[in-house]
C-alpha cells in the first residue's frame, strides 16, 4: 500500500505531513488515515474546494488567484507551503485541478497540479494531464500525489544519509 510506505518513510525521518486538497475532496487524507498508526506522522489537512478558501485558509496570494485562477502550478505550491505552516508539519502535500465535467479557469478537464513543500520551503511539483471519468481523474490524482511525496522523501533520505 503506497500510503503505508510513505507514512513509514515519514516516521523514519521523524517528519510529519499535512495535506491541502481541492479536486480530491479529502481522498488523500483518507488514504493516509486509513493506515493504522498514521497519527504518528499525519497531522491533518484542509479541503479548500472553494477558491476563496485557498486564500483565507492556506495563504495563496489573492493576486495569483485573480491572475491565474485556482488551477495553476504556483497555486498548488502555495497551498502546499500554506498547509504545512497551518498544521505545523514538516511536509505539505497539495493538489488542485479540474476533475470535470466542465473546464475551469481556462483549464481542460484532467489538468491537475500536485506540489510537495518540504523543509526550508523547498517545493517539488508535478503537472498532470489525466484522462477518463471524474472519478478516475480523482483516483489517479491521489496516486500521483502519494508517488510524488514518496519520491521527495526518498530523495531527502538519501541526502540525510550521505
Amino acid at each position: 500500500m503506497p500510503a503505508e510506505h510513505v507514512l513509514d518513510l515519514l516516521v523514519r525521518q521523524a517528519a510529519t505531513l499535512a495535506v491541502a486538497e481541492s479536486l480530491t475532496g479529502g481522498m488523500i487524507g483518507a488514504a493516509f488515515t486509513g493506515v493504522p498508526g498514521s497519527s504518528r506522522s499525519f497531522r491533518g489537512g484542509v479541503i479548500s474546494y472553494a477558491t476563496d478558501l485557498k486564500h483565507s485558509l492556506l495563504g495563496v496570494p489573492d493576486d495569483l488567484l485573480a491572475r491565474e485562477g485556482a488551477v495553476h502550478p504556483e497555486v498548488a505550491a502555495a497551498m502546499a507551503r500554506g498547509v504545512a505552516a497551518l498544521c505545523g508539519s514538516t511536509y505539505g502535500l497539495a493538489v488542485t485541478g479540474v476533475a470535470g465535467p466542465e473546464p475551469q479557469d481556462g483549464r481542460a478537464v484532467g489538468t491537475v497540479f500536485v506540489a510537495v513543500a518540504g523543509p526550508g520551503g523547498a517545493v517539488r511539483s508535478k503537472d498532470l494531464n489525466l484522462e477518463g471519468s471524474r472519478e478516475r481523474i480523482r483516483v489517479e490524482t491521489v496516486q500521483q500525489a502519494v508517488d510524488l511525496l514518496e519520491g521527495v522523501l526518498k530523495q531527502n533520505m538519501g541526502e540525510h544519509s550521505a
